[in-house]
């Protein structure tokens, strides 16, 4: 018990320096891949009003807002009226409502920071994770979903993620669909929330939950689960939509998203599938998952959501948007593929009448670009301070003692071939950034 005072608390993780630098490298190609699309940046506050989340993620997903209970006077209220962020389309969704004659129009954001969710933790499952998002706010055109597609089948490229396949499908063609197997209006948000976990369950053990805790007839049900997994399941729902004027809409909208966005992200990688449902409660219209082979669930989504931001009492704008798992993303790299930046000078310190010597030269090649560290442990032993300075993985070291200081020159170390070379100090700084 003693030990795990130290853990942090289950379902989050401390990064030390190579996980973190990993993780901005990510961070860093991600955010380039956004910012050549025309996307800015927005920065919201970790945690919204409980009123503004609650309502927007469907019955599961309220479940699992991290709620904050009210401070000060009203604490043993036991009460609670903020909430950790749960996504970043919410909080987008408010600054529209609040800025929305400030904002740009069509308005295209990305937003990259921890959001919360009040889970249990599992493989590639935290309660704190980092989203990437990208949304375009004002626009109705399939233009801007099959950009928000393409944007994140180019990050997932750019950082070295490219053995996925996108999944595609509509809410408006799942409604239809809905109406044409005979489920009630009063019962079709929470059958879709159950068929959601068709990608986690067998499909009878779907069924049955579809039965037993949605109220549906057992040959319905069946017929459900049935056709959405079948080997044509897109060929079943074209022939079941065929007589609907909404399931034809998502289908046809379906299909233009696959016709702009498919030779971006390559046709082999992206398809109509029916058993995608996507739980949120606030898609209106397409919606997508990203699966990738080695990593369960999905490490990117989206979709549109025309009625959000007037639910929120902003105007009634179309959106769309998609995000980016990257705890999940980072799990799939290779990490002898991510190259960690190394230190560019080690400096050795062989004698306390050198220090001033050092700092200087510190200062010098710090100011020239050249990542530097000087000794810092009390040892004066060489050969210590050669295993510190490949330990930190540094190109080269430098050795300067007091013989050194007398004679003005100062011995540089190759620490990849173990070439040494004898430099005036003088001319140090420009020798060592000539060799970066």
């Amino acid at each position: 018990m003693a030990s795990q005072q130290f853990d942090p608390p289950s379902g989050t993780r401390d990064f030390l320096a190579p996980a973190l630098r990993t993780r901005e490298h990510v961070f860093a190609t991600i955010r380039a891949v956004f910012e050549r699309y025309g996307f800015e940046p927005l920065q919201t506050p970790a945690f919204e009003r409980l009123e503004t989340l609650t309502g927007k993620y469907g019955d599961e997903g309220d479940k699992l807002i991290f709620k904050i209970l009210r401070r000060g006077e009203h604490e043993a209220t036991g009460e609670a009226d903020l909430a950790l962020r749960y996504d970043m389309t919410v909080p987008l969704a408010r600054v529209v409502a609040a800025y929305g004659s400030q904002l740009p129009a069509p308005y295209k954001r990305y937003a990259m920071g921890p959001v919360w969710r009040a889970d249990r933790p599992g493989k590639g499952r935290f309660r704190e994770f980092t989203q990437c998002d990208i949304d375009v706010v004002g626009s109705a055109s399939p233009l801007a979903d099959a950009e928000v597609v393409c944007a994140l089948a180019d990050c997932l490229d750019a950082v070295g993620v490219r053995d996925f396949r996108m999944l595609v499908n509509s809410r408006k063609a799942l409604t239809g669909l809905l109406e044409a197997y005979g489920v009630p209006d009063s019962l079709g948000g929470g059958v879709l929330t159950t068929l959601d976990k068709l990608d986690k369950l067998p499909p009878d053990v779907v069924a049955r939950e579809l039965v037993d805790g949605r109220g549906l007839p057992v040959p319905i049900a069946a017929a459900l689960t049935g056709d959405l997994t079948a080997g044509d399941a897109a060929e079943r729902m074209r022939i079941a939509l065929k007589d609907s004027e909404q399931g034809g809409a998502g289908l046809a909208e379906i299909d233009r998203l696959l016709e702009l966005a498919g030779p971006g992200v390559g046709p082999e990688r992206i398809a109509f599938t029916p058993s995608l449902v996507r739980g949120l409660d606030y898609y209106t219209g397409v919606i997508f998952e990203v699966v990738a082979e080695g990593m369960p669930g999905s490490i990117a989504s989206g979709g549109r959501y025309d009625g959000l931001i007037a639910a929120l009492g902003g105007p009634d704008a179309p959106a769309c948007g998609g995000s980016l798992g990257v705890e999940r993303i980072i799990g799939l790299l290779d990490a002898a593929a991510l190259e960690q930046p190394r230190l560019d000078v080690a400096l050795t310190v062989l004698g306390d009448e050198t220090l001033p010597e050092l700092t200087r030269l510190a200062r010098d090649l710090r100011a020239a670009g050249l990542r530097t560290e000087v000794y810092l442990a009390t040892s004066r032993k060489l050969a210590k301070q050669l295993k510190w300075a490949a330990d930190r993985h540094a190109r080269h070291t430098v050795i300067y003692g007091p013989q050194d200081r007398a004679a003005g020159t100062a011995t540089v170390r190759n620490m990849d071939t173990g070439d040494q070379a004898q430099v005036p100090v003088a001319s140090l700084t420009a020798h060592l950034a000539a060799t970066r």
